[in-house]
């Protein structure tokens, strides 16, 4: 066998069907698209459903959508430390999972001040409401919030805003600077009239 002896198997090329050549050619009047209607006279969408609600517009009549990308917090309770765990212990995934209060170490949970906390804890946490970082300050506790929440500004005048207010606060800080520094040069100067 040569290469310019090989050849396609019968019946591997075959003509293109020629429709609505004539009667006698077998494809001729209707050309295979049947007798009369819109499948006859022109392009009908896949999705085309005879004229009736199609599908995209039937399931959900509700506004909005599910985001996937959302993280669920498990909720852990102030007053469920204090029963849970001794003064001066460390609080974090781990020993919540041990404890029984959220269902894995690795899920992530947020500290709630539902209750009183009357002992001193080391809080670890992703996420802590400013309330439950209040009460663990007040009974003499400390904590570490590991991934704290970033307000994202979503929309251009919400930017605008969040950006004149941020440019407001960073001139605030920097003459209130400024003036701690007058002051402190003012007091030495006065220190050393003396």
């Amino acid at each position: 066998m040569d290469q310019h002896t090989l050849k396609q198997a019968k019946g591997a090329r075959r003509p293109r069907k020629r429709i609505g050549r004539g009667v006698g050619s077998g494809q001729g009047t209707y050309a295979g698209r049947g007798v009369k209607g819109q499948k006859k006279r022109g392009k009908v969408p896949a999705w085309f459903e005879g004229g009736q609600m199609p599908l995209t517009r039937r399931i959900s009549h509700r506004p909005g959508f599910r985001n996937f990308n959302r993280v669920e917090y498990q909720a852990v309770n102030l007053k469920d430390l204090a029963e849970r765990f001794e003064p001066g212990a460390t609080v974090d995934g781990e020993t919540l999972a041990a404890a029984g209060l959220i269902d894995d170490a690795n899920q992530p949970f947020k500290v709630l001040a539902n209750g009183e906390l009357a002992h001193k804890l080391t809080v670890n946490a992703p996420r802590l409401s400013a309330s439950a970082k209040e009460a663990i300050t007040a009974a003499g506790g400390s904590f570490d919030e590991l991934s704290p929440a970033v307000k994202k500004v979503r929309n251009r005048i919400h930017r605008r805003r969040a950006a004149a207010e941020a440019a407001l606060l960073a001139a605030r800080a920097s003459s209130n600077a400024a003036t701690t520094d007058d002051d402190k040069a003012d007091s030495g100067d006065a220190e050393e009239d003396e």
